[in-house]
C-alpha cells in the first residue's frame, strides 16, 4: 500500500538534523578515511516492527550532497523479523558515516510509531473500533508521526488546531458549560467543520444527544461507564460517534475492545514510544 510521505516536513527536518549533527563536517570520517573510498552499507533490523519512514534515507544523503545508491528490501509498513536486511547503501564510506546518525534516528523513531500503533490495531481487528493518535506528539514532527501511525494501520485525529473542533474541558468551563459551549462553536462554524465534544460524565453526554455534535470524546470513564455511554447513545438513536480517551494501554485497549467505541485515541502512539533498534554495518 502506498502511503503518501510529507516530504517537504521531512527535508526541513533533516536539514535541522544535520545542522546540529554535522555543522562544519565530520571530522572524524574527515580524518580517519580514504580520500573517495566507496563501500556499501546494509541497514539490519534487531527488532522486529513495522518499518516507516524510508523515504528519509535519500533525502539525508541529498542534503549532505553526496551521490549514493539505495537497493530497498522492504517498503514502508512491512513487517520485518530480527536480521532481515532492510536497505543497502552504496557510495563514499565518509557520506555513508556522515549521514547514519541522522538516518537512523528519523527511521527508528519512526518505525517506533509504526510498529507499537499495529500492536493497538491488532489489539482491535475483528471491532468497528479504529485506533486514533493525538496531538501529543513531537514539536515539529506532527505530519512525520502520523504519517507512521497510517503506516502501522492507525488512523489520524486532527491535525492541528485549525482543521477541527475539539471542545475539551477547559473550553467548557471557560464557556459556562458543554451547551453553552456546543451553541458558540455551532453560531460560528461557518467552515463546517467537524464539531468533537469532550465529556467527563453521563450526564453531559446526555445533553448532547440529538443536537447534531459529530463526535463525543468520552474522557477517562473507566469501562463501566464507557459501557453505559455506548448503551445510552445507540438507544437513543443518534449517529454520534464515540471516541475514548485518557491512559490507554494495551491492556486496558484489551479490555473495552468489544464495547462499540467508534475510536479509541492514543497520546502514546507519539509521546511515549520506543525506537526500533536498527543498526548500519559496512
Amino acid at each position: 500500500m502506498a502511503f503518501q510521505f510529507p516530504a517537504q516536513d521531512a527535508q526541513t527536518l533533516v536539514r535541522l538534523a544535520l545542522a546540529e549533527d554535522v555543522r562544519t563536517g565530520d571530522v572524524t570520517s574527515l580524518w580517519t578515511l580514504p580520500a573517495q573510498q566507496t563501500q556499501t552499507a546494509t541497514l539490519i533490523a534487531k527488532e522486529a516492527g513495522v518499518i516507516a519512514g524510508l523515504p528519509i534515507i535519500p533525502i539525508v544523503f541529498e542534503e549532505l550532497k553526496e551521490n549514493v545508491k539505495i537497493d530497498f528490501n522492504v517498503e514502508d509498513g512491512t513487517y520485518i523479523k530480527v536480521g532481515d536486511k532492510i536497505a543497502s547503501i552504496t557510495g563514499e564510506t565518509k557520506a555513508l558515516l556522515s549521514g547514519e546518525r541522522v538516518m537512523l534516528n528519523f527511521l527508528q523513531q519512526l518505525c517506533g510509531v509504526a510498529t507499537i500503533t499495529n500492536k493497538f490495531v491488532q489489539i482491535l481487528a475483528g471491532t468497528k473500533t479504529k485506533v486514533l493518535d493525538t496531538r501529543k506528539t513531537i514539536p515539529g514532527f506532527r505530519t512525520l508521526q502520523k504519517y507512521a501511525v497510517l503506516v502501522g494501520g492507525g488512523s489520524n485525529h486532527r491535525m492541528g488546531l485549525w482543521d477541527m473542533v475539539l471542545v475539551k474541558d477547559n473550553h467548557i468551563a471557560a464557556a459556562g458549560g458543554v451547551l453553552e459551549a456546543w451553541n458558540a462553536v455551532k453560531k460560528q462554524n461557518t467552515q463546517n467543520l467537524k464539531v468533537e465534544i469532550e465529556v467527563e460524565n453521563l450526564e453531559q453526554l446526555k445533553s448532547l444527544l440529538n443536537l447534531g455534535v459529530n463526535r463525543i470524546m468520552l474522557d477517562n470513564m473507566d469501562n463501566q461507564t464507557m459501557q453505559e455511554a455506548v448503551r445510552i447513545v445507540r438507544e437513543s438513536g443518534d449517529l454520534v460517534e464515540l471516541e475514548a480517551s485518557g491512559n490507554m494501554s494495551l491492556e486496558r485497549v484489551k479490555e473495552i475492545a468489544n464495547i462499540g467505541l467508534d475510536f479509541i485515541s492514543v497520546g502514546a502512539l507519539t509521546h511515549s514510544i520506543k525506537s526500533l533498534d536498527i543498526s548500519m554495518r559496512i
